[in-house]
């Protein structure tokens, strides 16, 4: 080989292909603090110092760390400044999805709180699997997050307490905080913070208004059984029927998951059984959505012929051709509230760690009193055939 085609190939193009960019003072190696100091002619100390901003560095020698800093590619470690303090934990966001409109809203809430405090907000999804819930808490355990926020319904069994309990204990240890996000609080005295809403009182108060309005056969679409969520809405919806003095009718009672697929599998299922009733509480607006094409499909009007309720109050219920009445969740401010006490750690002293939020009935176009449509009629003739 040639001494200028050797010289050719160093200077050519394919001289750098396949290698890593030169960064630090050895070449191919990440630089260090102790680059930078040696760079700028100062000490460590001095370049964590005016890293850090929290102790004075004269102007001038400032200028003169910086300058290393760009040159060399420095990065600094941000877990080695979480483990000194020197750097705020971020807030780290658990749930099972993030496509549903609640999910969104609430993560929404925990972004902008987290934000207006100066903290990064991580979302993470477990897509249902329990184990992966479990590796997301430690690593944000091993970060240093100042708070894990788990959102969402869950099955209130014994194995799930006991893994609650292991997880409030571990982010304990290390200053973090385990954050319970519509869900209901644990049994014995635990360092975790829970905020919810009246999930309960929100049902009854939907059962209540479509009872008032006059309705005695009221279908109940609710969620899958053994949900926190599914089961305190349909508390609250039988506390209206017992406040009324209406019968339960099992038949009326038809669990399922909280989409808009089940929603009109479920209202088309009912239909073709010939199930008699005049309103539908849907157990959230998704569901009221597949309430409401079934219907349609099968030429009922609503509200002329059937009234729905839903819940939740996801910003295209107000939309819909026939604007849904629900129960507004306060979705957003469940986590603006979350961030909020956990990071307040007067407060939580003080015993302000469990809050709940109210919810709000809003009254829109899909409920009225039982009407002479066709569904009204057919059923009042076939309790009259009877």
């Amino acid at each position: 080989m040639t001494e200028n085609g050797t010289e050719a190939r160093k200077s050519g193009p394919r001289a750098t292909s396949g290698k890593r960019r030169r960064t630090g003072a050895d070449g191919d190696r990440p630089s260090t603090i102790r680059d930078v100091a040696a760079k700028a002619g100062v000490s460590v100390a001095t370049v964590s110092r005016a890293l850090a901003g929290s102790h004075p560095v004269s102007a001038a020698t400032r200028a003169r760390v910086m300058a290393a800093v760009e040159s060399l590619h420095y990065v600094v470690n941000v877990h080695a400044k979480a483990l000194s303090g020197g750097v705020a934990g971020p807030v780290a966001l658990v749930m099972e999805q993030i496509i549903g409109p609640s999910f969104a809203d609430v993560a929404s809430g925990v972004e902008q709180e987290a934000a207006a405090r100066g903290r990064l907000s991580l979302v993470c999804t477990t897509h249902g699997d329990q184990n992966r819930e479990h590796d997301l808490v430690q690593l944000m355990r091993e970060q240093h997050a100042a708070a894990v926020i788990l959102v969402g319904g869950a099955v209130l069994d014994e194995a799930y307490h006991a893994r609650m309990a292991e997880y409030a204990r571990a982010l304990d240890a290390v200053g973090s905080r385990l954050v319970l996000c519509g869900r209901p609080p644990l049994p014995g005295d635990l360092p975790v913070t829970v905020v919810e809403y009246d999930n309960r009182g929100g049902a009854f108060q939907a059962g209540d208004h479509l009872l008032t309005a006059g309705h005695r056969r009221i279908l109940f679409l609710g969620g899958a059984p053994g949900m926190s969520t599914a089961e305190q809405r349909r508390a609250g919806y039988l506390q209206a029927l017992r406040a009324h003095g209406v019968p339960y009718a099992e038949e009326l009672d038809i669990p399922g998951t909280y989409t808009r697929a089940s929603g009109y599998d479920r209202m088309r299922d009912a239909l073709k059984a010939g199930l008699e009733f005049t309103a539908v509480f849907a157990g959230t607006d998704m569901v009221a959505t597949g309430v409401l094409a079934a219907l349609r499909e099968s030429g009922l009007d609503v509200p002329g012929d059937i009234s729905i309720m839903g819940f939740d109050d996801v910003p295209f219920a107000a939309d819909l051709s026939t604007s849904l009445t629900t129960l507004r969740v306060p979705y957003e401010d469940l986590g603006r509230t979350a961030v909020r006490l956990a990071l307040d750690g007067e407060r939580r002293a003080a015993g302000g760690d469990h809050v709940i939020l109210g919810t709000q009935l809003v009254i829109r176009q899909s409920v009225r009193a039982p009407g002479e449509g066709r569904a009204g009629r057919a059923s009042r003739g076939r309790r009259g055939r009877g």
